[in-house]
């Protein structure tokens, strides 16, 4: 296992390094002039080549990367363009709500989710399974952009039972949080009702039920434990898309989190921010991934030999 861990500590090397090059490239194709930005909408010229000369903008590409990469490294990532702060601080300030939202959205989701796909699988073929699976499917499709308008104009302001800007107070997470985790929890029903049907249909469960184990006792102990297996793996997916999908949900109901950030930087032209945050997106993404594939070893008997090997 540990050598297992190194392996796909080294496998994230290249893959972070292709998407920082990437990253670098995509900003160096951005309109609009960094120099410019960064001095001001008033500053003269003179007040311009000087910001162009501070933020390195007349070195060879290859070497802008490098000092780039290499302040990358050191958790140097530069100065706002905006507030001349330290990026390292504006995102701290953001990371937390995001965080917050992002696990309050997923905590709601996974569990509405595999209670909806457990009982829908149970009552397979009947009307509770057509009416589970129906909502489930309305909730993949709807956008949660367009939820978040939904909740906010027909619960939050009719009722005012919840602010729909900023993050002032506990309840202010409610909203923000079910928007970015309906299309999460519509996921995981129909994810775990197939993955329990399926299960279902072994035939060491066949083989349990023939033996005369209780029904309640072969779904629950031989069925609903292995088929959480694959659900597991979904559920870290689910988790890194939830973090990509913070970036629309938190520019609905303001929230001041990275995702609100980033629009705003990219609203700006903030480079320095919008270099950042993307790498930490994909870097977070990289480690879920990877935790849970460690996860899926440790519960998967097969998967974990199979590594060893």
């Amino acid at each position: 296992m540990f050598a297992y861990i190194v392996r796909r500590l080294l496998e994230m090397i290249p893959v972070l390094l292709v998407v920082s090059l990437l990253v670098f490239g995509f900003i160096k194709l951005l309109p609009g002039d960094p120099a410019r930005i960064y001095a001001g909408p008033d500053a003269t010229i003179e007040a311009i080549e000087a910001a162009r000369l501070h933020l390195g903008l007349n070195d060879p590409l290859p070497q802008q990367y490098i000092h780039w990469l290499g302040g990358l490294f050191k958790g140097d990532l530069g100065v706002t363009f905006r507030t001349q702060q330290p990026v390292t601080e504006v995102i701290a300030q953001g990371f937390m709500p995001t965080m917050l939202l992002a696990l309050a959205g997923f905590a709601w989701s996974v569990i509405l989710g595999l209670i909806i796909g457990v009982i829908a699988a149970l009552k397979r073929g009947k009307w509770q399974d057509w009416t589970l699976m129906s909502f489930a499917v309305g909730g993949i499709s709807m956008p949660p952009f367009w939820l978040g308008l939904l909740l906010v104009q027909f619960v939050a302001m009719p009722f005012g039972l919840f602010s729909v800007s900023g993050f002032n107070q506990p309840s202010d997470i409610i909203l923000p949080a079910l928007t970015l985790g309906a299309s999460v929890a519509a996921v995981m029903a129909r994810f775990t009702r197939s993955a329990f049907l399926e299960v279902a249909q072994e035939d060491y469960v066949r083989t349990a039920k023939a033996k005369g184990l209780r029904s309640r006792l072969v779904t629950w102990k031989h069925v609903m434990r292995n088929a959480l297996i694959p659900v597991l793996t979904m559920l870290g997916l689910q988790f890194g898309f939830l973090l990509g999908g913070s970036i629309v949900v938190e520019s609905v109901f303001n929230w001041p989190g990275l995702g609100w950030l980033l629009i705003e930087s990219i609203k700006s032209q903030d480079q320095p921010v919008i270099q950042a945050l993307v790498m930490l997106f994909v870097f977070e993404f990289i480690v879920i991934n990877l935790l849970v594939d460690l996860l899926y070893a440790v519960v998967n008997p097969a998967i974990r030999l199979h590594q060893e090997r």
